[in-house]
């Protein structure tokens, strides 16, 4: 019996896709909706996400804190736990709408915080290491409370369904951004759950994946060392754990993490120049418990930009476009289309080979590729 389309699980399932208007242009989140919901046959209606950028304009200087609670309880002793360490400007409901597909929801806030600052000074740690330690303190010690985005000017919105349901949930038509990202999710090692949803978020990187890591256990034990908590015992919690640590901590740029997580294979390096052999045996010997095994395809987002990159062998689909200011990425050329059908460039990115994207007003602003 032939199987219909469906009724086969798609080993290669789970669709990402997202875009970045580098002059800073703000588009509506109904627009990234439309692009995922070209894709739905990728996922199977047991989690997605979104995550925005700019689009908490009138709160641009404050941490933008998104919140599951599954009961009140929890939502007073986190609320508690705010106010000891954070001056909370402004706290609300996340806005949603009924839909009949989105059940069994937990309570969802928003609080916009800054850090009070004589608990700053006292910690003597910098600002945002202040504001990790207090989220992963948050999902790791409160129960039933678990912070799902935590960076400024952008906000993270997931759940368990199908991606398109999931954006009307949110009313993410109500908001505009310079940059979005999508995840329709088809589970294979955890359940779906709100919180295991895509995006991943620290601060303002959040991380959308399609693939399967193999090399978990090496991540996670490596980034665990330096004081993360991996409470979710999923391989995209890793990954966004990776790029905080090495871009944040170790200050690298984007392209030398993709070639740490993705890095070179070792007869590629012995032929590079000596400059350039040196850097990439350091990386490799430096951080060889992040290198990321497995077939993967992830969009990393970040305050003013965005990466694509592939796993080194490219073992998942993705394809990139550009038409004028704005890069797309999508895992199928039928998500850019749908948005965008007359496009200057279209092109599927190398296996190892990141794509980086930034807003004119940032420094080296462009496509690298």
């Amino acid at each position: 019996m032939i199987k219909r389309e469906g009724e086969i699980r798609i080993p290669s399932g789970c669709a990402i896709c997202g875009f970045i208007n580098k002059s800073g242009k703000k588009v509506s989140g109904d627009v990234i909706v439309k692009s995922i919901s070209y894709m739905h046959d990728r996922s199977n209606g047991l989690g997605g996400g979104f995550a925005g950028y700019g689009i908490y304009p009138e709160y641009k200087d404050l941490y933008a804190f998104h919140i599951f609670f599954e009961d009140l309880n929890a939502r007073v002793e986190t609320e508690r736990f705010l106010e000891k360490y954070f001056d909370i400007v402004n706290l609300s409901r996340i806005p949603v709408k009924k839909v009949k597909s989105i059940t069994d929801s937990p309570l969802i806030w928003r609080y916009f915080v800054e850090p009070i600052s004589t608990k700053l000074a006292a910690s003597q740690l910098d600002e945002k290491e202040y504001v990790v330690q207090k989220v992963l303190k948050i999902n790791s010690d409160i129960k039933g409370a678990y912070v799902f985005s935590s960076g400024k000017n952008m906000g993270v919105f997931k759940a368990v369904g199908f991606p398109e349901d999931i954006g009307e949930f949110y009313r993410l038509e109500e908001y505009e951004g310079y940059m979005w990202t999508a995840h329709g999710r088809y589970p294979t090692n955890t359940p779906g759950w709100w919180g295991g949803a895509h995006p991943f978020a620290l601060l303002d990187h959040t991380i959308v994946h399609n693939g399967e890591i193999s090399s978990y256990d090496a991540n996670r034990r490596f980034v665990e060392m330096f004081g993360y908590v991996c409470t979710l015992l999923t391989d995209t919690e890793v990954i966004t754990y990776i790029f905080d640590y090495l871009t944040r901590r170790q200050n690298l740029s984007y392209t030398d993490v993709a070639n740490i997580i993705a890095a070179p294979f070792w007869e590629h390096i012995e032929r590079m120049e000596p400059n350039q052999r040196e850097k990439f045996k350091f990386f490799r010997n430096t951080f060889s418990s992040l290198l990321i095994t497995g077939p993967f395809s992830i969009l990393v987002g970040f305050e003013g930009g965005l990466m694509a990159l592939n796993d080194r062998l490219k073992l998942r689909s993705m394809v990139a476009a550009e038409k004028d200011d704005t890069l797309y990425v999508a895992s199928e050329e039928c998500a850019i289309r749908a948005i965008c059908p007359d496009v200057d460039k279209i092109w599927s990115p190398k296996g190892g080979e990141p794509i980086i994207a930034t807003l004119y007003e940032k420094e080296g602003a462009s496509i690298c590729r």
